[in-house]
């Protein structure tokens, strides 16, 4: 072997060896939009490819004909964009405001969407309705009035759409700066940074900081009904999983529910995991009463397989359901 043949090969090595830590490092950091998103209280991700095709499903395996109301269908013609099929990725930072009594409530949203939403039709809908345009980095900034706030909306790619109602314009600058380093996969947001690595492989749907923030009230945490014994600012890891190898539809298979709570002290975790396992035991008995349907039947099953630990100054809860219960409770939800 020459001397010259030698050197190409080194080289060649060399590029190879970079592509595959290039391509490791990528696997390891959170999905693109989720850079993309600026500082923020909370973070939630969700990869909607996977569920869509049993979200919207019947008990024969049909897709079922969507039902719009007037206005909504009304922007589908305007812009050939229908959210149910063309939005495939949606990260969202949630900001807590200072006054939870203003036009935001308590908490604004700044929002990163990937799918086929963007092109001319969108480009005439938002400039027809913006109240004002700004350029900022290459990119024209829409403010759209909606409910005594500013929407304001960018199209960054030929996929993806940056939205933010927080009261001025930083939270979409930053995601209009971040989308100029987006190759590098670990720029991204502290918080990120600091709890990604808790967000179990391959999970559907997560979130990470204070995303209990939509659901406070009195600076407790209500879902379903339910007052959690969380404070809305807790810090929380949560995350939907697949129990399946990946490509099968998750309709076939079950998915694993995992909601990590860091708590100040170890002392706080122990009083915390003592009362949530108090509060599942009440919920299993009330549960009983449910009627029979294919909602009801998931919703026992996760409380059946849930269950409480504690490790350190972590709170952990898991529970797993069958993946074609969260479409008939989605199902369910839309119709009440």
């Amino acid at each position: 072997m020459n001397k010259r043949t030698r050197r190409t090969l080194q080289v060649v090595a060399a590029v190879l060896l970079l592509l595959a830590v290039a391509i490791f490092l990528r696997s390891k950091a959170p999905p693109e939009a989720a850079r993309l998103l600026p500082e923020a209280d909370g973070i939630v991700y969700v990869n909607l490819k996977p569920v869509r095709a049993f979200l919207r499903r019947d008990a024969h395996g049909e897709l079922k004909p969507p039902t719009r109301d007037p206005e909504y269908q009304q922007f589908i013609d305007a812009t050939g964009i229908d959210w149910e099929r063309d939005l495939d990725e949606a990260a969202i930072a949630l900001h807590r405001m200072d006054s939870p009594d203003g036009p935001n409530g308590p908490v604004a949203y700044s929002m990163v969407l990937v799918g086929k939403l963007t092109g001319p039709k969108l480009t005439d809908w938002l400039t027809s309705h913006a109240a004002g345009t700004e350029t900022y980095a290459g990119h024209t900034v829409y403010s759209i009035p909606s409910e005594r706030r500013t929407v304001r909306v960018a199209q960054i790619g030929y996929d993806m759409l940056a939205v933010s109602n927080y009261p001025t314009t930083e939270k979409i600058h930053s995601i209009l700066d971040r989308h100029r380093t987006a190759a590098l996969p670990f720029i991204n947001s502290s918080l990120l940074a600091a709890h990604y690595h808790d967000v179990p492989l391959l999970s559907l749907a997560w979130g990470v900081g204070q995303i209990g923030l939509p659901f406070g009230e009195s600076g407790t945490i209500h879902v379903l009904g339910l007052e959690l014994p969380l404070a809305a600012d807790s810090t929380i890891v949560a995350s939907l999983s697949p129990g399946l190898p990946p490509g099968l539809p998750m309709s076939s298979g079950l998915v694993h529910l995992r909601v990590e709570e860091i708590a100040p002290t170890d002392d706080d975790a122990a009083r915390q995991t003592n009362t949530l396992k108090m509060l599942l035991d009440l919920v299993k008995m009330a549960s009983g009463p449910l009627g029979d349907t294919a909602a009801n039947r998931g919703f026992k099953q996760a409380l059946k397989t849930a269950e409480v630990t504690q490790n350190r100054n972590r709170v952990v809860v898991k529970a797993t359901l069958p993946g074609s219960a969260l479409g008939d409770f989605a199902a369910q939800t839309a119709s009440q």
